[in-house]
């Protein structure tokens, strides 16, 4: 049995993009806004959370799957224009209501009761990490192919990891997460799974065919259909071996330097490995201190100081994760480098932000903590009833 479920929304984000049916006891979330490689708008956000809402306790839908049939993307983040010309416009309550209604989403994904499996092709970056990554967490699967091409880049736009990102972040082994959030780098499948950020490989040729048996195959629990995709990778994964990912390749050095308790430690950790004596010594791992210390110089040296103080502050729960995220992104429109970062790499591609602070050594401690400050009073705080 089949059936396709509408969610429609009034205003200017009536056009959801989003396709929510039912197929064979599987519910399918299927992202359709490849003009904007799958940007979520509001209209995305609310029709993939009613869905999950309606399927939450429904007895006939076992498992969730979200996808793209969109080969460049799965979901390239949140819609980044909407939101500046928002802010630009004096519409706080319109900025306020994404994030609002997005933390909520990534959180429901996180805590649903059933297995929620993602195929992440493409780009899948910010608000991508935030509807695919809590898959791990419900029982279901985080599945990439040759083409995924994984970030958090939001440094460079002068934001910081939002969607919970930190969370899994800060669960990495050793500082990939701490390299991760300050540089923004996007990695592929085989770092991904070396990095905990995916959980299986699947030939993205391989996906229509398993697709096909998803929807004809029997399936008693949400379970079986786990089991059958996993049975599918292991058959026809390739030979992606995440032992000889590049992030596995440079775990040393980034173990070495982005272990630093702050982010100027971390261009003096960089720097220092570039001296010629330690150059003589490690000809690769200065290459690559220069490497990474260049990329840094074009990002903001705010964002960066935030993004390492997001995932050191991310042991926590989820949900206080989400609190936290909600509140710098307040701080961050008001008083951080967002909005420059947005005009200079999106709006005007001119590519010369002019960050608040120049330079990293001039960002103080002060400057950090308060951009943590929330806005909202304990249980004012529009995500206060989030748990786990």
């Amino acid at each position: 049995m089949s059936h396709k479920t509408s969610f429609t929304r009034s205003g200017a984000h009536a056009e959801t993009h989003v396709v929510a049916r039912v197929a064979n006891r599987i519910g399918y979330l299927e992202l359709e806004r490849p003009r904007t490689l799958n940007a979520l708008s509001s209209g995305m956000v609310d029709a993939m959370h009613a869905a999950l809402e309606q399927w939450r306790e429904d007895p006939d839908v076992i498992a969730v799957v979200v996808l793209s049939r969109h080969a460049r993307a799965f979901c390239a983040g949140g819609d980044v224009r909407f939101l500046y010309e928002s802010y630009r416009n004096g519409h706080q309550h319109e900025l306020d209501t994404f994030f609002i209604h997005e933390y909520r989403l990534d959180h429901a994904i996180f805590t649903y009761p059933k297995p929620y499996i993602a195929l992440l092709n493409g780009v899948v970056m910010g608000g991508g990490m935030g509807i695919s990554q809590g898959a791990h967490r419900s029982g279901g699967l985080r599945v990439v192919g040759a083409s995924t091409r994984m970030a958090m880049p939001e440094t460079r736009i002068g934001l910081f990891p939002d969607v919970g990102a930190g969370w899994y972040l800060a669960r990495t082994p050793g500082a990939i997460g701490r390299y991760l959030s300050v540089t923004g780098e996007a990695i592929g499948a085989a770092d991904a799974l070396y990095a905990g950020l995916a959980d299986v490989y699947l030939d993205e040729a391989a996906w229509p065919a398993l697709l096909d048996s998803l929807h004809t195959e029997p399936f008693e629990t949400g379970a079986d259909v786990v089991a059958r995709i996993e049975r599918e990778a292991r058959a026809r994964g390739g030979a992606t071996d995440p032992d000889k990912s590049a992030l596995a390749g440079a775990r040393v050095w980034i173990d070495r330097h982005f272990a630093q308790p702050d982010v100027p430690r971390i261009f003096a950790s960089l720097e220092a490995a570039q001296e010629p004596a330690q150059r003589d010594a490690d000809l690769a791992g200065a290459e690559w201190a220069a490497r990474t210390e260049s990329v840094l110089r074009e990002l903001s040296p705010l964002s960066m100081a935030v993004s390492l103080e997001v995932v050191m502050r991310s042991d926590d729960s989820m949900a206080e994760c989400l609190r936290r995220d909600l509140n710098l992104t307040r701080s961050t429109f008001a008083h951080g480098d967002v909005m420059e970062g947005i005009r200079a790499r999106i709006i005007d591609k001119d590519d010369r932000p002019h960050w608040r602070f120049a330079r990293i050594e001039v960002v103080r401690v002060e400057d950090v903590q308060r951009m943590f400050e929330s806005p909202w009073r304990g249980g004012e705080h529009p995500l206060a009833a989030l748990r786990g």
